[in-house]
Protein backbone atom coordinates (compact mmCIF):
# COMPACT_ATOMS: atom_id res chain seq x y z
CA UNK A 1 0.00 0.00 0.00
CA UNK A 2 1.44 3.36 -1.08
CA UNK A 3 0.03 6.38 0.71
CA UNK A 4 0.31 9.66 -1.17
CA UNK A 5 0.29 12.91 0.79
CA UNK A 6 -0.17 15.50 -1.96
CA UNK A 7 0.79 18.97 -0.74
CA UNK A 8 0.00 22.03 -2.79
CA UNK A 9 2.95 24.42 -2.82
CA UNK A 10 2.96 27.67 -0.84
CA UNK A 11 1.02 30.67 -2.16
CA UNK A 12 2.43 32.72 -5.03
CA UNK A 13 0.06 35.71 -4.69
CA UNK A 14 -0.18 35.75 -8.50
CA UNK A 15 -3.47 37.01 -9.96
CA UNK A 16 -2.75 35.60 -13.42
CA UNK A 17 -2.50 32.10 -14.86
CA UNK A 18 0.56 30.32 -13.47
CA UNK A 19 1.39 27.06 -15.16
CA UNK A 20 4.99 26.42 -16.16
CA UNK A 21 6.14 29.96 -15.33
CA UNK A 22 8.67 29.63 -12.55
CA UNK A 23 7.42 31.92 -9.79
CA UNK A 24 8.40 31.60 -6.12
CA UNK A 25 6.15 30.61 -3.25
CA UNK A 26 5.65 32.71 -0.14
CA UNK A 27 6.88 30.46 2.68
CA UNK A 28 6.92 33.13 5.37
CA UNK A 29 4.11 31.58 7.48
CA UNK A 30 6.38 29.54 9.76
CA UNK A 31 3.59 28.40 12.15
CA UNK A 32 1.55 27.02 9.25
CA UNK A 33 4.56 25.18 7.83
CA UNK A 34 5.27 23.77 11.29
CA UNK A 35 1.70 22.45 11.57
CA UNK A 36 1.97 20.94 8.10
CA UNK A 37 5.26 19.25 9.01
CA UNK A 38 3.72 17.78 12.18
CA UNK A 39 0.76 16.46 10.17
CA UNK A 40 2.93 14.66 7.60
CA UNK A 41 4.63 11.32 8.32
CA UNK A 42 8.28 11.50 9.37
CA UNK A 43 9.33 8.29 7.62
CA UNK A 44 8.40 9.18 4.06
CA UNK A 45 9.73 9.78 0.60
CA UNK A 46 9.69 13.45 -0.39
CA UNK A 47 9.49 14.63 -3.96
CA UNK A 48 8.27 17.66 -5.85
CA UNK A 49 7.76 19.28 -9.18
CA UNK A 50 10.91 20.96 -10.48
CA UNK A 51 9.25 24.41 -10.46
CA UNK A 52 10.67 26.55 -7.63
CA UNK A 53 7.36 27.14 -5.87
CA UNK A 54 7.02 23.38 -5.33
CA UNK A 55 10.72 22.59 -4.86
CA UNK A 56 11.17 25.29 -2.22
CA UNK A 57 8.03 24.17 -0.41
CA UNK A 58 9.47 20.65 -0.36
CA UNK A 59 12.74 22.07 1.00
CA UNK A 60 10.72 23.50 3.91
CA UNK A 61 9.36 20.01 4.61
CA UNK A 62 12.72 18.21 4.66
CA UNK A 63 13.51 16.26 7.81
CA UNK A 64 16.22 13.69 8.56
CA UNK A 65 13.82 10.72 8.32
CA UNK A 66 12.36 11.87 5.00
CA UNK A 67 14.21 10.64 1.93
CA UNK A 68 14.34 13.29 -0.77
CA UNK A 69 13.88 12.00 -4.31
CA UNK A 70 14.91 13.96 -7.41
CA UNK A 71 12.60 16.69 -8.70
CA UNK A 72 9.97 15.42 -11.13
CA UNK A 73 9.44 17.70 -14.17
CA UNK A 74 6.32 15.65 -15.02
CA UNK A 75 4.69 16.88 -11.80
CA UNK A 76 4.53 20.41 -13.21
CA UNK A 77 1.26 22.29 -13.25
CA UNK A 78 -1.07 22.31 -16.26
CA UNK A 79 0.79 23.85 -19.20
CA UNK A 80 -1.26 26.92 -20.07
CA UNK A 81 1.03 27.82 -22.99
CA UNK A 82 0.24 31.27 -24.41
CA UNK A 83 -2.17 31.94 -21.53
CA UNK A 84 0.52 31.64 -18.85
CA UNK A 85 0.95 35.03 -17.20
CA UNK A 86 -2.35 36.38 -18.50
CA UNK A 87 -5.32 37.35 -16.35
CA UNK A 88 -8.46 35.24 -16.75
CA UNK A 89 -10.27 38.19 -18.36
CA UNK A 90 -7.46 38.56 -20.92
CA UNK A 91 -7.63 34.86 -21.74
CA UNK A 92 -11.42 35.07 -22.13
CA UNK A 93 -11.08 38.09 -24.43
CA UNK A 94 -8.35 36.50 -26.53
CA UNK A 95 -9.89 33.01 -26.87
CA UNK A 96 -13.51 33.20 -25.65
CA UNK A 97 -14.78 29.86 -26.97
CA UNK A 98 -11.56 27.94 -26.36
CA UNK A 99 -11.09 29.21 -22.80
CA UNK A 100 -14.69 28.40 -21.92
CA UNK A 101 -14.32 24.89 -23.36
CA UNK A 102 -11.00 24.38 -21.54
CA UNK A 103 -12.71 24.79 -18.17
CA UNK A 104 -16.27 23.64 -18.90
CA UNK A 105 -15.44 20.53 -20.94
CA UNK A 106 -11.91 19.64 -19.80
CA UNK A 107 -10.28 16.61 -21.24
CA UNK A 108 -8.89 16.95 -24.74
CA UNK A 109 -9.19 20.74 -25.11
CA UNK A 110 -5.67 22.14 -25.52
CA UNK A 111 -4.51 25.57 -24.39
CA UNK A 112 -2.71 27.45 -27.22
CA UNK A 113 0.91 26.23 -27.22
CA UNK A 114 0.09 24.27 -24.07
CA UNK A 115 -1.56 21.01 -23.20
CA UNK A 116 -4.91 19.49 -22.33
CA UNK A 117 -6.12 18.13 -19.01
CA UNK A 118 -5.76 14.59 -20.37
CA UNK A 119 -2.16 15.23 -21.43
CA UNK A 120 -1.36 16.56 -17.96
CA UNK A 121 -3.05 13.60 -16.30
CA UNK A 122 -1.15 11.11 -18.50
CA UNK A 123 2.27 12.53 -17.57
CA UNK A 124 1.39 12.67 -13.84
CA UNK A 125 -0.08 9.15 -13.94
CA UNK A 126 3.23 7.83 -15.31
CA UNK A 127 5.17 9.29 -12.37
CA UNK A 128 2.66 7.95 -9.84
CA UNK A 129 2.67 4.46 -11.40
CA UNK A 130 6.48 4.38 -11.37
CA UNK A 131 6.64 5.42 -7.70
CA UNK A 132 3.88 2.98 -6.73
CA UNK A 133 5.81 0.13 -8.40
CA UNK A 134 9.16 1.11 -6.89
CA UNK A 135 7.88 1.82 -3.36
CA UNK A 136 4.77 -0.30 -2.79
CA UNK A 137 4.76 0.13 1.01
CA UNK A 138 5.83 3.76 1.33
CA UNK A 139 4.41 7.05 2.43
CA UNK A 140 5.08 9.61 -0.31
CA UNK A 141 4.93 13.35 0.30
CA UNK A 142 4.54 14.92 -3.15
CA UNK A 143 4.66 18.71 -3.36
CA UNK A 144 2.93 19.78 -6.54
CA UNK A 145 0.26 22.01 -8.03
CA UNK A 146 -3.51 22.47 -8.09
CA UNK A 147 -4.08 20.73 -11.44
CA UNK A 148 -1.62 17.91 -10.74
CA UNK A 149 -3.31 17.06 -7.44
CA UNK A 150 -6.74 17.12 -9.06
CA UNK A 151 -5.62 14.67 -11.76
CA UNK A 152 -4.89 12.22 -8.97
CA UNK A 153 -8.19 12.92 -7.23
CA UNK A 154 -9.78 12.01 -10.56
CA UNK A 155 -7.74 8.81 -10.71
CA UNK A 156 -8.81 7.84 -7.18
CA UNK A 157 -12.50 8.69 -7.50
CA UNK A 158 -13.01 7.60 -11.09
CA UNK A 159 -15.20 9.77 -13.25
CA UNK A 160 -14.09 12.62 -15.42
CA UNK A 161 -12.02 15.75 -15.04
CA UNK A 162 -15.00 18.02 -14.41
CA UNK A 163 -15.91 16.08 -11.26
CA UNK A 164 -12.31 16.29 -10.05
CA UNK A 165 -12.17 20.01 -10.78
CA UNK A 166 -15.11 20.57 -8.43
CA UNK A 167 -12.70 20.07 -5.50
CA UNK A 168 -10.89 22.98 -3.94
CA UNK A 169 -7.14 22.57 -3.33
CA UNK A 170 -5.72 25.32 -1.11
CA UNK A 171 -2.07 26.22 -0.82
CA UNK A 172 -0.27 24.10 1.79
CA UNK A 173 -3.23 21.71 2.03
CA UNK A 174 -2.86 17.92 2.07
CA UNK A 175 -4.78 15.50 -0.13
CA UNK A 176 -4.22 11.91 1.00
CA UNK A 177 -4.77 9.08 -1.48
CA UNK A 178 -3.99 5.41 -0.92
CA UNK A 179 -2.99 2.97 -3.66
CA UNK A 180 -3.23 -0.76 -2.97
CA UNK A 181 -2.88 -3.36 -5.72
CA UNK A 182 -4.40 -1.16 -8.42
CA UNK A 183 -7.18 0.18 -6.22
CA UNK A 184 -7.40 3.74 -4.93
CA UNK A 185 -9.04 5.24 -1.87
CA UNK A 186 -9.51 8.91 -1.05
CA UNK A 187 -8.73 9.56 2.61
CA UNK A 188 -8.74 13.38 2.59
CA UNK A 189 -9.01 16.17 0.05
CA UNK A 190 -7.80 19.69 0.78
CA UNK A 191 -7.07 19.11 4.48
CA UNK A 192 -5.43 22.13 6.07
CA UNK A 193 -3.53 21.20 9.25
Amino acid sequence: MTTWHWVRHGPTHEKNFVGWRDVPADLSDAPRLARLNLHLPDDALLLSSDLIRAAHTADALEQPARRRLPHEPDLRELHFGAWDGMHFSEVAARDPDLSRAYWETPGDVVAPEGESWNQTKARVDRVVARINAAYPQAHVIAVAHFGVILTQVQQAQGGGPLEAMAHKIDNLSVTRLVHDSGNWQIKAVNHTP
